[in-house]
């Protein structure tokens, strides 16, 4: 984990794959302990996923945490990621497919075109690179695991995903090829390349 900002209203840092936003059931070492370590007023106002890499943000105190969830809530906050997806795309586009859990198999999640709620991804084409195809991803909404149901329902499901791909696109890398390299929150603008 690596702070790239800090100041009086927020913390940004670069979590690593594998590394949990906060505190699992059996597991306690997770991002939000680790910053809080450092600045023990930060509080987590977004999530990552533990497979995925890139910035996460976090408020100093209860005021700016209210303020900046109202801006994610608001879509005030802009995200891009990085991701290397299985197959050949070409172009860009907008993945627009309702998402819900999928209760029997949590913490899955699938399109839904009857309980789902709205779920917008953009995508571009940034790259090909044996065989499969690397993207920016821009998230309009923020349902839990959106970037990978919605790259897996277009057909190209992304690299190292053993949740949402299948075995032999899953194995291809030994980690998930999804990094989150920007993001525009409060008059900022913070960017972190993928190592992958």
């Amino acid at each position: 984990m690596q702070v790239l900002h800090a100041d009086d209203r927020l913390v940004v840092i670069t979590k690593p794959a594998g590394l949990l936003s906060v505190p699992g059931r059996t597991e306690p070492d997770c991002a939000s302990a680790r910053v809080q370590g450092l600045y023990p007023d930060a509080l987590i106002v977004h999530r990552l996923d533990q497979a995925t890499s890139g910035l996460l943000l976090f408020a100093r105190g209860m005021a700016a945490q209210r303020e900046l969830s109202a801006d994610f809530a608001e879509r005030r906050v802009g995200k891009v990621y990085i991701a290397v997806v299985a197959g050949h795309l070409e172009g860009k586009g907008l993945i627009d497919l309702p998402l819900a859990p999928d209760w029997p198999n949590r913490p899955l999640q699938q399109v839904d075109h009857d309980r789902g709620k709205p779920s917008q991804t953009r995508w571009r084409v940034l790259g090909h690179e044996e065989g499969h195809t690397r993207v920016a991803l821009e998230p309009l909404t923020g349902r839990s695991h959106q970037l990978r149901v919605h790259m897996a329902a277009l057909g190209h499901a992304i690299l190292g995903d053993a949740l949402y791909a299948t075995a032999d696109i899953a194995a291809a890398r030994p980690r998930l090829l999804l990094h989150a390299s920007e993001l525009q929150v409060a008059g900022h603008h913070f960017t972190c390349p993928p190592e992958f």
